[in-house]
């Protein structure tokens, strides 16, 4: 058994296996030795799971548990209208990029009309890591730089090189020699009014720390909520100048969208727009096939042209019919049933109700997010703010025990990270914000 996880937030810690029911031990068993130590549970007792539907999951002895975090299936678990356009497609044809089909084209026209801007091309993976991974090569490629700007705690995938440039792996992943971080944007420690001239000084601090090293900056790549960090959405603009300094070296900027995209703002469809900024590559994944191993990227037709003039890119399965035709499905369902909207609106009828409960409750220190991405920060005494990483750690596993699921972000783990399915509706908010309530009373 690998020992307890300092390093991610909410993990089972496989010392206490004996604590729990005999089959969920015996399965965790069959799992360390089928699928070896890398891998990891949440929760201090692991959830069973065994079918989702809408905002709800039910594990294997029927038990409804109410969703707040898993943003993959952005618009519901199981959507009958992506499901049924996977299963047509599967039944009709699944091949690769190679040959002429409309599918991927309908669905690239359809997916770059949202970014509303106009010359930009799109380039499609598998998972949000070959989507950052390949934009890293575009930007590598067109600028002849290979520095890297990201944020302090940021997670941006599992690839060699994405995983260099996320710090949120901890001291197990070194962090490549090309790589330099910046501060989050937090305007709770820190004067929020500064937040933009801040989050500039540090990545021209940066810029001027590779130059000095002799590495020409490439990229500055955000995740644009910030949400491994902490959640950092506010004020509204604050990237602007950074883009601007990255730019003026000579580098491209990538808005990391893979969480913060497909309208989870509310206000916006991607998370960059609430800035007013241009990005040079957009990277996009898991929500974007509601389950469906889908993701890519868009960037200026430029920067595409001069990678492909010098290299074929081909991915198996990136693009394929089935994947185009879930991609379809997701996108046609948000406007559909109008879930932009409603995670604008219900996201705020749900921050409302989450700073109501910081009135209350003096463990909750700060309340913040956007729309459907809200992170509620615990601190052991308001003054200090130092983090209360042990008491989120009882909150998040108090609220399973309510069948309510959430997690934790953040360096030190003390920030609960809230991001429910579009759907999720001013009766779920209720749930939650009564649950909340009574496990916060109760410590």
């Amino acid at each position: 058994m690998n020992p307890p996880d300092q390093r991610m937030a909410n993990a089972f810690d496989p010392t206490t296996l004996a604590s729990l029911p005999e089959q969920e031990q015996a399965l965790i068993r069959r799992r360390q030795q089928a699928l070896g130590q890398a891998y990891r549970l949440f929760y201090q007792q692991p959830l069973h799971l065994v079918r989702g539907e809408g905002v709800w999951l039910y594990d294997a002895a029927g038990q409804p548990y109410l969703d707040v975090y898993n943003n993959v299936a952005s618009v519901g678990h199981s959507h009958p209208q992506v499901v049924q356009a996977i299963a047509r497609q599967a039944a009709t044809l699944n091949t690769h990029t190679r040959y002429l089909d409309e599918g991927i084209v309908d669905y690239a026209e359809r997916l770059l009309a949202t970014l509303a801007m106009p010359g930009y091309q799109a380039m499609f993976t598998c998972t949000g890591s070959e989507a950052n991974d390949l934009a890293l090569r575009l930007a590598g490629n067109f600028t002849g730089g290979s520095g890297l700007i990201v944020s302090s705690h940021a997670y941006h995938g599992v690839t060699s090189s994405v995983a260099a440039c996320s710090p949120a792996f901890g001291e197990g992943v070194a962090l490549g020699p090309n790589v330099r971080t910046v501060a989050a944007p937090d305007g709770y420690r820190g004067n929020p009014d500064e937040v933009a001239a801040r989050f500039t000084r540090d990545v021209q601090a940066a810029m001027a720390d590779l130059q000095r090293h002799g590495i020409r900056p490439a990229a500055l790549l955000v995740d644009t909520l910030f949400t491994s960090d902490g959640v950092f959405a506010d004020p509204p603009g604050f990237l602007a100048g950074a883009v601007d300094a990255i730019h003026a070296a000579g580098g491209l900027f990538i808005a990391d969208e893979v969480q913060a995209g497909f309208a989870r703002s509310g206000s916006h469809f991607w998370g960059f727009q609430r800035h007013g900024v241009l990005p040079d590559i957009v990277t996009m994944g898991k929500p974007m096939g509601n389950g469906h191993p889908l993701a890519g990227l868009a960037a200026r037709a430029d920067i595409i042209d001069a990678f492909g003039s010098r290299v074929r890119y081909f991915n198996t399965f990136g693009g394929n019919p089935v994947s185009c035709a879930a991609g379809m499905a997701v996108l046609e369902v948000i406007e559909q049933e109008g879930l932009q909207h409603n995670a604008h609106v219900t996201g705020a009828y749900l921050k409302a109700g989450l700073e109501a409960l910081a009135g209350k409750h003096e463990l909750i220190g700060d309340v913040r997010g956007a729309g459907f991405f809200l992170g509620v920060e615990l601190v052991n005494d308001r003054q200090g703010k130092q983090p209360a990483t042990a008491a989120a750690t009882r909150v998040v596993n108090a609220l399973r025990e309510r069948r309510v699921l959430l997690s934790a972000t953040g360096s030190a783990g003390n920030i609960l990270k809230l991001r429910p399915q579009l759907p999720f509706a001013r009766e779920h908010a209720d749930l939650l914000l009564d649950a909340l309530d009574a496990v916060l009373a109760a410590l």
